[in-house]
């Protein structure tokens, strides 16, 4: 694990803004209407409500990224179609996974949920690895740098300026009470503009074999 940052930086001080029209398109797991994830959220941004320099992420956008795929300058909307479509046909005997949160990870630009285990979601990241390769010709951008290196999480906020980690880690620990959530399904979403505008336009989604039984 890495060590505890001793201070938090601006995300996205030094990033090149994109194009307004420019989309990036992602394989994300959208976590906003688990009441469960969304009420740690929730509490864990309450308590950081006090300090300055933080992005929250709002409620409705709470998300695991899986893959980026690409640029909509790149991938047509039939190139998405085909792919959720390829990756639907292969989880297609993919039941639901059961993960943990709770842990907190502290990264100098973001503070974040880390999801456990790991290994239960590879199945998904593999499929949506796969499909985007067979659509686009390309393996797109794993969080991490590859498969192997991949840690699932949900970010809580982003950091906008430079300032010490300390008091923030003192306020909200190293781990919030531990939850057990089931994905259930995934989503290809465009994302417009600058990430922080949060100008999400969901493509479609896969659910997991046996989502929403009992």
């Amino acid at each position: 694990m890495s060590p505890l940052p001793t201070h938090l930086s601006d995300r996205w001080q030094n990033r090149p803004e994109p194009r307004p029209d420019l989309g990036v398109v992602y394989w994300h797991i959208l976590l906003g209407s688990n009441s469960q994830v969304s009420a740690m959220a929730m509490n864990a941004q309450r308590r950081l409500a006090e300090f300055g320099g933080l992005h929250m992420t709002p409620l409705r956008w709470l998300h695991i990224t899986l893959l980026v795929a690409g640029s909509t300058d790149d991938i047509a909307p039939t190139a998405m179609s085909d792919m959720l479509r390829d990756a639907g046909e292969s989880l297609s005997r993919t039941p639901p996974a059961k993960v943990v949160i709770g842990r907190l990870i502290y990264h100098p630009e973001a503070i974040m949920l880390a999801v456990t285990p790991q290994h239960v979601l590879r199945p998904v990241l593999d499929a949506v690895q796969s499909a985007t390769n067979r659509i686009t010709g390309k393996d797109g951008v794993v969080n991490g740098g590859s498969a192997e290196g991949w840690t699932p999480h949900i970010t809580l906020c982003y950091s906008t300026a430079q300032q010490p980690a300390g008091p923030i880690i003192a306020t909200l620990g190293k781990s919030l009470p531990a939850d057990e959530i089931t994905i259930d399904a995934l989503s290809l979403v465009v994302q417009r503009g600058a990430e922080r505008l949060w100008d999400w336009h969901p493509v479609g989604t896969i659910e997991l074999a046996g989502a929403g039984d009992g």
